[in-house]
């Protein structure tokens, strides 16, 4: 009986690993296991201070960065382009951060000729991609990594990171600001009504939901040191979008109403509140990839052979052989 039972056991096929890394099955955690590696971890990787560091350098690669998006948006034959992106921000960040903003952009444009703008925008671009190889390394810490790339190596795909996050902006506005004369252009070339109108100018806020979830999906994908598998959409990711709208709104509440920082600070309060957010923004985004990185932590554990563990830039060969 019991050579039996061994029988039927050595036949019973063993069941293989999934290859199957998908973000949304969470690495075969629960919601609730999830956010509590994932809030240990956050600590553990002291995130709160690399946020408080990004956020620095966010601030000082602000402008540089607003003088290279101005020479950008400039190339795009309209005027009121860069006043619909100011009045976006204002949306966004509290009155007097947006104010701050808005007064010291303007007095930089008005200063300087256009050909001054032209040329200080190339080293605008390079100030500002410092502020994208801080998050390299905010990001490395997120995967637990070193990063063995060299340094001209990590410089060049910081500039390149931010071109693109730039390129993603103008386009942004691009729909938002000319979508509707586009939507009413291609209905009369396709000699639809108004109702395609009207679906059109609907459909231009997820075409950019859709742009600001892939410029966060390139980040996550090309800035860590540790291999990726791209995906458009991961829960990091849409975690990011949806808090930081959620705490970008709740800010400018709770200073509306509750929070008087010229009363309390004096004229740096604008200074305070835009590094408050920034602060803000930083650690929603490294929080997001460490809970791609802790989704893709709990795959390895389970035995998937495509998933790295912590600390690994990429899944060792004898796993995936073995898988």
């Amino acid at each position: 009986m019991a050579s039996s039972q061994s029988s039927v056991l050595r036949l019973r096929p063993r069941r293989a690993p999934t290859t199957d890394i998908s973000p949304w099955r969470l690495g075969g955690l629960s919601v609730t296991q999830l956010a509590r590696r994932v809030y240990a971890e956050v600590w553990a990787d002291e995130l709160p201070d690399r946020a408080a560091a990004l956020s620095y350098y966010f601030l000082f690669a602000l402008f540089p960065g607003l003088l290279f998006l101005t020479a950008l948006i400039g190339l795009v034959p309209s005027p009121e382009l860069m006043v619909k992106f100011m009045g976006y921000v204002a949306d966004v960040l509290p009155e007097d951060a947006a104010s701050l903003i808005n007064k010291t952009l303007a007095e930089v444009v008005r200063g300087a000729g256009r050909g001054v703008l032209s040329i200080g925008a190339v080293a605008a671009l390079w100030a500002a991609s410092a502020a994208m190889g801080s998050m390299m390394n905010a990001l490395n810490a997120a995967y637990e990594v070193e990063d063995p790339r060299p340094w001209w190596t990590r410089r060049l795909l910081s500039v390149v990171l931010t071109i693109g996050f730039s390129l993603f902006v103008v386009t942004a506005m691009v729909l938002l600001v000319f979508g509707p004369k586009i939507g009413e252009i291609v209905a009369g070339w396709l000699g639809l009504g108004w109702l395609f109108t009207e679906v059109w100018n609907i459909a231009s806020w997820p075409v950019v939901i859709c742009f600001a979830l892939t410029g966060i999906a390139l980040v996550y994908y090309f800035a860590p040191a540790a291999q990726q598998h791209w995906k458009w959409v991961t829960p990091g990711s849409v975690f990011v979008l949806v808090v930081w709208l959620a705490a970008s709104s709740g800010l400018r509440l709770y200073v509306r109403y509750f929070g008087n920082y010229n009363a309390t600070y004096g004229s740096i309060g604008g200074v305070i509140l835009l590094l408050l957010w920034f602060y803000v923004s930083s650690l929603v985004l490294l929080v997001g990839a460490e809970i791609n990185s802790e989704i893709e932590n709990a795959a390895a554990r389970r035995g998937n052979p495509e998933a790295k563990a912590a600390g690994e830039l990429e899944a060792p060969a004898d796993r995936r052989q073995a898988g």
